[in-house]
């Protein structure tokens, strides 16, 4: 626990809400004269015993809940940049999920004119796998240039005559990123309809139940595709997020023609 920081990043945010925004009012005679609300009120919001805010924001509360996190960091308005920093602080680890359900879906419209800009394959998807953005080249992978709707269930159940190898070398390693995905947003319709269609599939579901080792993220790997323009080759791949959207991703795919891996990897950047 970072407790300094904690403290620091919950004062902050308390003294901006007003009490009488929630229904209290300001003490006129001696007594309290802080800004916003006190920890007394914040237990009441919070339908919590008395004092239990006050253990968190003092740091005297190992190991506090992600439930009480997630309460007050909603109460609080943080944004999901601000609740990754509360449970970093608090828990030492990034939260288990984002704060809000409807966190990942959108990204600013200047994403569009970025990706359009990149050379290699690109795209970004929220995070339930729709496509948000994607640039000419990406188009062109695609037979028809009939650009998929959901890149999840493309990957998963649409694209396996592009994707050389599908059994081996996409399914079992993408299939693992759909589970993690739905541990984190347990209500996302549209990962649950993914994961009930993958379910449905004669060939899908043996893999997914198989339950493979976590796959966390393609960032650096190498896979076989069929290209509809330029034939067999490999793609090597760039995973990154956009800040303002957990769960969302900026992927690149950097196209090496050929049947066969021939090409060399390039090194680990590291800076000087």
């Amino acid at each position: 626990m970072n407790k300094s920081a904690l403290r620091a990043l919950l004062r902050e945010r308390r003294a901006l809400i007003a009490p009488e925004s929630h229904g209290f009012t300001r003490p006129t005679g001696q007594g309290r004269r802080a800004r916003g609300l006190s920890q007394h009120q914040v237990d009441q919001l919070l339908h919590r015993a008395l004092g239990t805010y006050h253990r968190l924001e003092s740091g005297n509360y190992p190991n506090p809940p992600t439930s009480l996190l997630r309460d007050v960091a909603r109460l609080f308005g943080l944004n999901e940049q601000e609740w990754v920093s509360l449970c970093r602080y608090a828990l030492l680890q990034d939260p288990p999920g984002p704060l809000h359900p409807t966190s990942g879906k959108e990204i600013p419209g200047v994403w569009q004119e970025a990706v359009a800009g990149i050379r290699h394959i690109a795209y970004v998807s929220d995070a339930s796998w729709d496509l948000l953005a994607y640039n000419e080249p990406f188009a062109a992978l695609f037979p028809d240039r009939a650009v998929p709707s959901n890149t999840m269930r493309w990957m998963l159940l649409d694209g396996r005559g592009v994707l050389t190898d599908w059994h081996t070398a996409w399914a079992p390693l993408v299939m693992p990123q759909l589970r993690a995905a739905l541990a984190a947003r347990p209500e996302d319709d549209v990962l649950r309809q993914i994961e009930k269609e993958i379910l449905a599939d004669p060939d899908a579901a043996p893999i997914y139940q198989a339950g493979h080792d976590s796959f966390p993220h393609p960032d650096g790997d190498e896979r076989p595709l069929l290209h509809a323009e330029m034939g067999p080759g490999w793609v090597t791949m760039c995973a990154a997020q956009p800040m303002t959207a957990p769960g969302a991703r900026l992927i690149i795919l950097v196209f090496h023609p050929g049947t066969q891996r021939a090409h060399l990897r390039a090194p680990m950047l590291r800076a000087h």
